[in-house]
């Protein structure tokens, strides 16, 4: 990717992140939709991808921090992408298989140890089937899937390059 450093890519991935979570709270804030456990974590895979990429706009300074980033961004999308993968399985299910809704996240994190809230949060429940907004066809789980796949996609490149470029200074 001649055209584009590994710096700032990993700059546009923080960018990206950002502007997720900006839509994430606009859909929650302004559009009044509230968001379910698989999306909380969603959201929090989101930030970690964030997070990472900062840190390597900031860090990575050589070839094998720019590897150690790539990897740790390859690992948080796998992450995200288990998530709303299995959201948008949850989504896709017949009426009478989704699970049943459970308590709100507050009145879970007031009353159940942390080990047990991240365990509903992880499973998903009826609240997660539902697909309060769509654009092109796509639901809102779908498009964050597109989006950490693309993330993993770009994190694959920049460790190859990175590979490359650690191989040329040897």
């Amino acid at each position: 990717m001649g055209f584009i450093s590994t710096r700032q890519l990993f700059l546009l991935m923080f960018i990206a992140c950002v502007c997720l979570l900006g839509a994430a709270y606009y859909f929650e804030y302004v559009m009044f939709l509230d968001p379910c456990p698989l999306c909380i974590m969603q959201r929090i895979a989101v930030l970690l991808l964030g997070l990472i990429g900062f840190s390597g706009f900031m860090f990575a300074i050589n070839p094998f921090r720019e590897k150690i980033h790539s990897a740790l961004l390859f690992a948080a999308s796998l992450f995200g992408i288990g998530i709303a993968g299995r959201h948008v399985w949850i989504q896709s299910l017949p009426a009478d298989q989704v699970p049943t809704c459970g308590p709100s996240l507050e009145y879970m994190v007031d009353t159940l140890p942390l080990a047990e809230v991240l365990t509903v949060m992880f499973r998903g429940n009826g609240n997660c089937a539902d697909a309060q907004w769509s654009f092109i066809g796509l639901s809102m789980p779908q498009w964050v899937l597109v989006w950490f796949v693309g993330f993993a996609v770009v994190s694959v490149v920049m460790f190859i390059l990175a590979g490359k470029k650690q191989a040329e200074t040897l």
